[in-house]
């Protein structure tokens, strides 16, 4: 089990980690840096192959992941919580399974790297964080009650 505090430093980081990674995908242009920059690390590397080209509909879902994901992250930082935290690691094993799944159909190894990166986030946001002075777990994803007006 974890303290509040230091599971919230952990919701941070990985709020900081998805804004440095992602914000370069929420233009074209910016996207376009990124994806050169990532045929150059792939060269750096020795690793086979490059990454494709783009077509137009390639970069739009790319953009529309950057614009989402920067979004997501800057909601974290500002308003850091808990049960943001449990979300987020479900977003991330979905990320990573879908990512996965690209490998598998042969895409560039280089997503190992984003791959691990999703898994570490996801699961250290998983551990069972202490509440109050019982020191019982708490899981964060408590509901709020809604209210419901009549028309």
């Amino acid at each position: 089990m974890i303290r509040p505090a230091s599971y919230l430093k952990i919701v941070r980081a990985s709020a900081w980690y998805d804004l440095v990674v992602t914000i370069g995908f929420a233009t074209p242009w910016t996207f376009t840096a990124i994806h050169g920059g990532l045929n150059a690390l792939i060269r750096l590397l020795g690793l086979p192959g490059s990454l494709p080209p783009f077509a137009p509909e390639h970069m739009l879902m790319a953009n529309l992941l950057g614009s989402i994901v920067t979004i997501w992250a800057i909601l974290r930082l500002r308003n850091t919580q808990q049960r943001y935290g449990r979300y987020d690691a479900t977003g991330r094993f979905l990320f990573a399974t879908w990512q996965g799944y690209a490998l598998a159909l042969g895409a560039h190894p280089i997503l190992i790297g984003f791959i691990v990166a999703e898994l570490v986030f996801g699961i250290v946001q998983l551990v069972p964080v202490t509440h109050g002075s019982a020191g019982r777990p708490d899981m964060g994803l408590e509901l709020e009650p809604v209210e419901l007006r009549g028309g």
